[in-house]
């Protein structure tokens, strides 16, 4: 009778079938020579400790990013007053530790919204750094957040008129420049109008004079709020 060879697949697949029973055979021998050697208390042991390796594994996989670094904000960049109130956003729950010039003045924890808010910070004159860190209650630390600047100034803008330099005087022209230099930044009104300032801090306004006495304010106001003024007395007399 005619003999058929074997397909080379179904050569393979017993090939593979005969390795993992002798690879079974042999783990199934590991497993009785240790109990026989050590003991069922040995395997237990093991198990356990795979047990634990493994929660510590999950345990770690689960806190191994740090919170997100808060974001603070101020709505100006100068004030007046001595005291002002900084309020920012973060993971709800976390510790939020604030840091003024770099030295830390004040913690709170964030609420369920994700809002904080610090009240009556002191302020010192002059430029202020606030900073802040946001804090994990597996005590991992968040990258500090933007730094932002605050001045504290409360003297009055200081201003010199160019044009009149006098308080009070007589003129025989309707129209009239205002001219005067003060700080930079700062905003200048002249009867309430507004003048233009340079990035120097000169300013001009034109003005269209009354027949008659024309009382004039030129009011400055800094960054901060502060204000300057000076009142002067202009007669158009044609």
């Amino acid at each position: 009778m005619k003999q058929f060879r074997r397909p080379r697949l179904e050569k393979k697949e017993e090939r593979d079938v005969r390795k993992s029973t002798v690879l079974v055979g042999l783990f199934t021998l590991f497993l009785f020579l240790v109990v026989v050697f050590l003991g069922v208390p040995f395997l237990v042991r093991f198990s356990i400790f795979l047990g634990e390796t493994k929660k510590n594994v999950e345990v770690q996989e689960k806190d191994v990013l740090p919170p997100l670094a808060p974001r603070i904000f101020l709505p100006f960049e100068a004030t007046n007053s001595a005291e002002i109130r900084l309020s920012g956003v973060a993971e709800a729950g976390i510790k939020i530790d604030l840091f003024k010039d770099g030295v830390k003045i004040d913690s709170l924890e964030v609420e369920d919204s994700g809002e904080f808010g610090f009240d009556k910070l002191e302020l010192d004159e002059g430029e202020n750094v606030f900073s802040a860190v946001a804090i994990s209650k597996e005590d991992k630390k968040s990258p500090l957040s933007r730094e932002l600047v605050v001045v504290y100034d409360k003297e009055a803008p200081e201003f010199e008129m160019t044009n009149p330099r006098e308080e009070s005087l007589t003129v025989d022209n309707a129209e009239f420049d205002i001219i005067g230099k003060t700080e930079k930044d700062a905003s200048v009104l002249v009867n309430g109008r507004v003048a233009m300032v340079d990035n120097e801090g000169n300013f001009k306004f034109r003005m269209q004079l009354d027949i008659g006495e024309n009382k004039i304010e030129i009011k400055v106001r800094d960054l901060a709020g502060n204000e300057s003024k000076k009142e002067i007395k202009i007669k158009y007399d044609f």
